[in-house]
C-alpha cells in the first residue's frame, strides 16, 4: 500500500515523504516484496531480502552489478545449450541473530507478533521493524535500515538495532559474506547450468574487517567484497568455506538497544581507476564513514536525483510514478555514464531474462533524455560499441549494414534462447523471437530521439551516424522486390506480438511484411537520407570510406522507403501478410475456462494448438507505431508509402486489435493507454491503470518477483511526460498537443532541453504553464497547434489550451 507520510516514530523517520509499506508477514507474498524493495544506485543493486533468511522457496536475495555477466552451457532436452546470465554476486547481506545457545531466528521458523516493512522512496532507504518472541515473557524488537549508497556507487551499508522487551536477552549475532550463491531465482530456468562463480576465497583484513573475493567462471571478472562490522563490543572472524564471518554476543537488558553497523564495499575488475578489486574494496570499507555520515551523504545524493527527474502528479497515480521512477533511478543512474551497460529489461532487480537487453530502452530513453542526457547518450554507446557484432550478425545473412540482437548482454552477440520451456506443459520448444529484427529501428529511433532532445550533434554526426546509417544499409538490403505487388518486402521476420513467429503448418518460422517492421524501417531510411545529405563534406566522405558505402545505396533507400508493402485487410492495417486469412478466437470460450489467459499461447499450446493459426496478439504491434510516431507523423509515413491513413482507418484498426490482444506483457496495457488517449479516452484509464499497477499488484503471475518490468515502469512516466502532453522535441523548439485525461486532469514536471535547465511544464484546468530559468540562453519556441510562443529564460508563460 502506498502512502504519504511518516510511517511511525523511530530515529530514521524522514517526514512527509513518499514511502512504500508492507504489513505483516506473508511468505506468499515475499518474492514480489523482495523485487518492488530492491536498492541500487545504478552501478549494483540488492533485492529487499531479509539479511537473517537465506535463498529458498520463499526467499532469494540477489546482488546483481550492471554489465557483470557470464556464460555457461547446460545440457537441456538432450541439446547442448549456452546461456548468457547477469550473475548472482556474492551476498552481502547475511546477518542472523538468535537466543544465545538456541536456534536462529528467521520468520518461517519462529512465527513473529510484528513484522512492517518501508521502503523509504525520497531519501533511499528500506526499513523493517519485526517483533520475535523469545521464551513465554519477552520478545526481541529488530529495527533495521539499509542503503546502497548513491553518492559512493560502491558502498552499501545496514545499521540493526535490537531490543529485549520483558527480560534481559542473551544474543548471539552473526554477520558474512557469502560465495555460496547461483543463478536460481527463475524457476523455469532451474533446469540449466546456474554456478557462476569460482575460485571464491574469505579473509580477515583490519580489526572488524572481513573481505571475499570470487571469479567468474567463463568471463573472468574478478569480484571483491569487503565489510567492516561495528557493534561496541568484540567482533570475532571465523571464516568458513566460501563464506567470510563475523561473531559478537550481546548483552541485552530489558529496554536498552544495542547497535550493529554493516558497511559493505563491492568492486569489480570492470571498474576503471583501481588495480586488484580486493584491495580497492577493502580500502573502501576500511575508509568509509559511520553509518550515520553515510547515510546523510546518501539522503543528499538522492535529494539532487529527485529536483533533477521531477514529476509531481497527485493522488494514488503519483505514489506509483514515484515508485516507477525510484525503480528506473536505481537501475539507471548517473553512475550508469561511466559504465558500458545497456538496459536490463528487468532492471537490476532480479534474474528474469538472464538481465538481458532487449529493445526496452524505446520506452526509457524518451523520459531519461529531458533528464539525464548524459546517461542516454552512454546507453547508446553501448549500442555503438556493439556495432561490430551488429554487422557481423548481418553478414551472416548475407546482408549489410547492423542487424542488432533481439537479446544482449556483454559483448553484443544474439543472447536470444534457443528453446523456452512453457510451465503449463512442461516442454521445451524452439525460440524463434530472434527474428525480431525491429529492435535495430529502435536503436535508431533511440539515437535521433536523444539528438533531436539535446541537440548533440557531435554524437549525431560522430557514433550517432555510424549506428543509424549502418541499420538503414540492413533495412535497404533486407527488402526484396515483388513484380506481383510492384512493392518492396521484408520477409521471415518476426513482430512486436511475439505470439505469431510463422505460418500455421509452416516448415520454417518468420513472418512476411510485419507492418510494424516495414514502416519503423521506412523511417529509418527516411532519417538515415536525411542525415546523409545533413552531414558536413568531410564528415559524409569519412563515413562513406569508413562502411564502404555505395553511389547506389541512397538512391535504393530512397526507394524502398517509399514502395514498401504495408497490408490491409477489412478496412484496417493487417500485422503481417496473411494476418487476414487466421481463423478468429474464441475469446469468450476461453476467459471462461481459465482464469487469466494473459499467456494464450502458453495455453494453446498446453492443449496442443498453436496461437499462429488465430488472429491473438499478446500485446501491441501495429498500434505502436502509434505509440512512437505522432499522429500527422504517422499520416506522413504512410502518405510516403502511398498510402492513405486517415482517422476513420486508424481508429478502426485500434478497435480491430484491441479486441483481439491478451495483454501478455506489461507493456501492452501502457501502449494502449497510451494510444487511447487520444483515439477512445473514455477506454484510456483502464489501460493506464494497468500499465500503473502491472508490477504491484504482479498483474502477470509472479513475474515481478523475478525482477520487476523496466520498460513498463519508464513508459508510465513518459505517458504523463510525452503522451498526455503530446510533447514533441524539436530542433525549431517544443511542440505540444495536449490531451484531457480526466483521472490525470493536473500533473507538472520539469525537463532539461537543449542546455536549459529546470524547464517547468504544469497542466491544470485546461491552463498550460512552462517557466524557463534564467541562463545566457536563446528562448525556447513553444509550438501549440497554430501558435508558436516564445519563452525566454527568466520568463513564464501561461496558456489556454483549446477545449
Amino acid at each position: 500500500m502506498t502512502v504519504t507520510g511518516p510511517a511511525w516514530e523511530h530515529p530514521w523517520e524522514y517526514p512527509w515523504e513518499y514511502v512504500w509499506e508492507y504489513d505483516g508477514y506473508r511468505p506468499a507474498e515475499e518474492r514480489l516484496r523482495e523485487s518492488l524493495c530492491t536498492l541500487g544506485n545504478g552501478y549494483f543493486a540488492t533485492r529487499g531480502a531479509l539479511p537473517e533468511c537465506v535463498a529458498d522457496d520463499v526467499h532469494y536475495p540477489g546482488t546483481y552489478a550492471a554489465g557483470c555477466y557470464n556464460r555457461l552451457t547446460s545440457e537441456v532436452a538432450g541439446r547442448r545449450v549456452e546461456n548468457e546470465d547477469m550473475v548472482n554476486l556474492p551476498n552481502w547481506l547475511p546477518l542472523r541473530f538468535r537466543p544465545a545457545g538456541g536456534d536462529w531466528f528467521t520468520p518461517d521458523t519462529v512465527p513473529v507478533t510484528e513484522h512492517h516493512q518501508v521502503l523509504h522512496l525520497d531519501p533511499g532507504l528500506l526499513e523493517r521493524r519485526t517483533r520475535y518472541p523469545v521464551g513465554p515473557d519477552a520478545t526481541l524488537l529488530v529495527r533495521q535500515v539499509r542503503l546502497v549508497h548513491l553518492a559512493d556507487p560502491h558502498l552499501a551499508a545496514l545499521r540493526t538495532e535490537f531490543t529485549a522487551e520483558g527480560h534481559t536477552v542473551e544474543l548471539d549475532v552473526e554477520a558474512a559474506l557469502d560465495g555460496r550463491v547461483t543463478n536460481s531465482g527463475v524457476a523455469r530456468y532451474r533446469d540449466l547450468e546456474g554456478r557462476h562463480l569460482s575460485r571464491i576465497e574469505a579473509g580477515t583484513g583490519a580489526p572488524g574487517t572481513v573481505w571475499l573475493r570470487c571469479r567468474t567462471r567463463t568471463s573472468d571478472i574478478s569480484v571483491g567484497l569487503a565489510a567492516r562490522l561495528t557493534a561496541g563490543v568484540p567482533v570475532t572472524h571465523a571464516n568458513e568455506a566460501h563464506r567470510a564471518v563475523q561473531r559478537l554476543r550481546l548483552s541485552l537488558p530489558p529496554g536498552r538497544t544495542a547497535t550493529v553497523d554493516k558497511t559493505v564495499a563491492l568492486h569489480t575488475s570492470r571498474d576503471p581507476a583501481i588495480g586488484d578489486p580486493l584491495r580497492a574494496a577493502v580500502d573502501r570499507a576500511d575508509a568509509a564513514p559511520g553509518f550515520d555520515e553515510l547515510r546523510e551523504t546518501h539522503h543528499a545524493t538522492w535529494e539532487q536525483l529527485w529536483r533533477r527527474t521531477a514529476l509531481d502528479v497527485p493522488g494514488e497515480a503519483g505514489s506509483i510514478l514515484r515508485l516507477h521512477l525510484f525503480h528506473v533511478l536505481q537501475t539507471l543512474s548517473p553512475h550508469t555514464a561511466d559504465l558500458d551497460v545497456g538496459v536490463p529489461a528487468r532492471g537490476l532487480h532480479g534474474e528474469a531474462y538472464r538481465g538481458h537487453v532487449f529493445w526496452d530502452e524505446l520506452f526509457v530513453l524518451p523520459y531519461l533524455n529531458l533528464h539525464l542526457p548524459e546517461v542516454s547518450r552512454a546507453l547508446l554507446r553501448y549500442r555503438h560499441r556493439r556495432l561490430d557484432a551488429a554487422c557481423h550478425a548481418a553478414r551472416d545473412l548475407g546482408r549489410g549494414g547492423a542487424l542488432y540482437p533481439w537479446q544482449s548482454g556483454s559483448d553484443g552477440r544474439e543472447e536470444t534462447q534457443q528453446l523456452h520451456l512453457n510451465p503449463r506443459s512442461g516442454h521445451w520448444l524452439p525460440d524463434h523471437s530472434r527474428l525480431q529484427h525491429h529492435v535495430g529501428s529502435a536503436v535508431a529511433y533511440n539515437v535521433w530521439q536523444y539528438c533531436e532532445a539535446t541537440g548533440d550533434i557531435e554524437f549525431l554526426h560522430g557514433e550517432g551516424a555510424e549506428v543509424l546509417l549502418q541499420i538503414a544499409r540492413f533495412w535497404g538490403q533486407s527488402a526484396t522486390w515483388d513484380d506481383h505487388l510492384g512493392r518492396y518486402r521484408i520477409r521471415g521476420v518476426v513482430g512486436p506480438d511475439e505470439y505469431h513467429d510463422a505460418y500455421p503448418g509452416a516448415a520454417r518460422p518468420g513472418l512476411d511484411d510485419n507492418a510494424y517492421t516495414n514502416v519503423t524501417a521506412a523511417w529509418v531510411l527516411t532519417r538515415a537520407l536525411e542525415l546523409l545529405h545533413g552531414l558536413p563534406e568531410p564528415r559524409r566522405r569519412e563515413l562513406t570510406e569508413l562502411t564502404g558505402l555505395g553511389e547506389d545505396e541512397p538512391g535504393r533507400w530512397t526507394e524502398v522507403s517509399r514502395r514498401l508493402h504495408v497490408p490491409f485487410h477489412d478496412g484496417v492495417i493487417s500485422q503481417f501478410d496473411g494476418y487476414g486469412d487466421l481463423a478468429e478466437l474464441d475469446w469468450p470460450g476461453y476467459r471462461r475456462r481459465y482464469d487469466d489467459i494473459r499467456r494464450l499461447d502458453r495455453i494453446l499450446e498446453a492443449e496442443g494448438d498453436t496461437v499462429n493459426r488465430y488472429k491473438a496478439s499478446k500485446q501491441a504491434d501495429v498500434l505502436m507505431l502509434g505509440y512512437l510516431f505522432s499522429p500527422l507523423e504517422l499520416r506522413r509515413l504512410f502518405a510516403q508509402l502511398g498510402y492513405h491513413l486517415d482517422e476513420h482507418v486508424w481508429l478502426a484498426t485500434v478497435d480491430h486489435y484491441l479486441h483481439r490482444t491478451s495483454h501478455g506483457s506489461t507493456l501492452s496495457g501502457l501502449v494502449h493507454g497510451w494510444i487511447l488517449a487520444r483515439a477512445r479516452r473514455s477506454d484510456a484509464w483502464t489501460f493506464v491503470q494497468e500499465a500503473l499497477r502491472g508490477d504491484i499488484a504482479d498483474l502477470q503471475g509472479g513475474t515481478t518477483g523475478e525482477g520487476i518490468h523496466l520498460g513498463a515502469m519508464a513508459g508510465t512516466l513518459d505517458l504523463v511526460q510525452r503522451g498526455l502532453t503530446g510533447l514533441e522535441t524539436r530542433s525549431g523548439g517544443l511542440g505540444l498537443d495536449p490531451v484531457p485525461l480526466p483521472e490525470l486532469s493536473s500533473y507538472g514536471f520539469g525537463i532539461r532541453y537543449r542546455g536549459h535547465w529546470g524547464v517547468r511544464l504544469r497542466l491544470r484546468s485546461g491552463l498550460l504553464e512552462i517557466a524557463v530559468p534564467d541562463s545566457g540562453r536563446s528562448p525556447i519556441d513553444l509550438r501549440l497547434h497554430d501558435r508558436v510562443v516564445p519563452v525566454g529564460p527568466g520568463e513564464t508563460a501561461r496558456l489556454v489550451l483549446p477545449e
